[in-house]
């Protein structure tokens, strides 16, 4: 790989912008497709929790900033950063019920998808524009859970898509661009990323113009705007500063999307750096030393942390189109169709699918038709008293209507209670019989793989009412 730092070529003529092939829109509606169909897009707990939070804000007419669905948390400060991501799940569900809330994501996934590509083929067309967009579409395939960062896909692929446009014109972005940090600061936590980026480019404007000083002002105006932007959120600093302080989290590491990639079986972002290593090697690939930077940062994430290949997926193809356009002497023609039929194509090919998950609606993932299956079997008395449940089923418990002990809301609950909560839910009899007296829990749920379980098992005054693969529910003895 090169690391000299050529001129920045210009994106494709404007004559020529009309003729984007086909590519992001098949994309998009491979992703729409995915999601439509996906039986896992609704397998995580913490679904269930955006869902009921988003109902809560509607019923109120309010943000929370206290938890209102624990006992062991109730009344203590929240920061319900997704809380706009929450309505629109919440609404989703009520107009259409899991069908709607898939649907909702799958819209999200498939507009990102296709700004992401649609940019990229300014300078990259054809099969190359097709391995380079399904690589992204790979990379973000793992995340697809129907939960606020998709939600807010899209916007974080607009965003990127405006700062690159800046650059490509040798400019500083739109300070109207700037409003669209309001609406992602809203919606997920992502947003810190967004305002990151602004940094390595326009570092490399500045680095490039002739008029260092103008290039300087016009993009610190631009940031200056878009953290202006961010503090439009219900909790103003706090929920400018809350992306930094859940990095600081201990127990990410403990959760599965904070973990490290692993490379057991081949996945996607293997096949990404297998193949950007073959073309450097092979081909005169060449990037500028900033950009490298920021890909090699980008990689360095995703290694570290798997939900971060989303980031990636979204980055990286708008970064490296036009370097390998360079390395395969690609031509920058493409076959020329109406836009307006492409388009109309692809929401036709939308309405149908839609239409086909709104008929066969999904049905609720077995892990919580298991949780749903062990709240009937409960007694009335006991169902009335406490739960300690496993951290995977807290969200759908409060989706049900059930205060749980715990849930997914790990930057609420600090390292400190859930380093306590981890010596229990392994079955250690002091910490476990400890929270059973502190509470006056009435019941338990857990994975049967748990310690908690055998603990429970052992323990005298309990006894087992559900039990299933997934699930395994106790009840104390009267």
């Amino acid at each position: 790989m090169t690391l000299a730092a050529p001129a920045l070529a210009a994106s494709r003529p404007r004559a020529e912008a009309l003729s984007y092939d086909l590519v992001p829109h098949g994309l998009a509606l491979a992703m729409f497709a995915v999601c439509a169909f996906s039986p896992a897009l609704l397998n995580d707990s913490d679904t269930w929790s955006h869902i009921a939070t988003g109902d809560w804000i509607l019923a109120h007419r309010a943000v929370p900033h206290a938890d209102p669905f624990t006992y062991s948390f109730a009344g203590k400060p929240w920061t319900a950063h997704e809380w706009l991501s929450e309505i629109l799940l919440a609404l989703a569900y009520h107009a259409a019920g899991f069908a709607g809330v898939v649907l909702l994501s799958g819209v999200a996934a498939a507009s990102a998808i296709f700004v992401v590509a649609r940019r990229a083929s300014r300078d990259l067309g054809g099969p190359a524009l097709a391995a380079l967009g399904g690589l992204a579409l790979m990379l973000i395939a793992p995340s697809l859970l129907a939960r606020p960062h998709i939600l807010a896909l899209p916007v974080f692929a607009l965003w990127t898509s405006l700062l690159f446009e800046a650059r490509a014109c040798d400019r500083a972005p739109p300070l109207a661009a700037a409003l669209l940090m309001a609406l992602w600061a809203n919606l997920h936590g992502g947003f810190a990323f967004g305002l990151a980026l602004i940094a390595p480019l326009a570092l490399e404007a500045v680095v490039a113009a002739q008029h260092k000083l103008a290039a300087a002002r016009g993009w610190a105006l631009f940031a200056l705007a878009a953290v202006t932007a961010a503090l439009v959120n219900p909790f103003g600093v706090e929920g400018l500063l809350f992306p930094v302080r859940l990095l600081g989290l201990k127990a990410l590491a403990q959760i599965g999307e904070w973990g490290p990639e692993s490379f057991a079986h081949p996945n996607a972002l293997e096949a990404a750096i297998l193949g950007l290593l073959a073309l450097a090697l092979t081909r005169p690939f060449r990037l500028p030393p900033i950009r490298l930077a920021l890909l090699l940062g980008l990689l360095h994430l995703s290694l570290s942390h798997a939900r971060h290949e989303m980031l990636l997926a979204v980055v990286a193809p708008m970064l490296l189109a036009r370097p390998i356009a360079g390395a395969l002497n690609a031509p920058a023609e493409t076959p020329r169709y109406d836009p307006r039929l492409a388009l109309a194509g692809v929401v036709a090919a939308v309405l149908a699918l839609g239409a086909g998950r709104l008929a066969l609606a999904p049905p609720l993932p077995a892990p919580y038709a298991s949780v749903r299956a062990a709240l009937a079997a409960l007694p009335v008395e006991a169902a009335r008293k406490p739960a300690l449940n496993g951290y995977a089923f807290g969200g759908y418990l409060v989706f049900e209507g059930v205060k749980p002990y715990i849930d997914a809301r790990a930057d609420m609950f600090g390292d400190a209670f859930l380093a306590d909560y981890a010596h229990l839910a392994r079955g250690e009899r002091e910490a476990l019989t400890a929270v059973l007296a502190r509470e006056n829990v009435g019941w338990t749920i857990f994975a049967p793989d748990q310690g908690a379980v055998a603990a429970m098992d052992a323990l005298p005054g309990w006894r087992r009412v559900y039990a299933d693969p997934r699930v395994v529910a106790h009840v104390r003895v009267e």
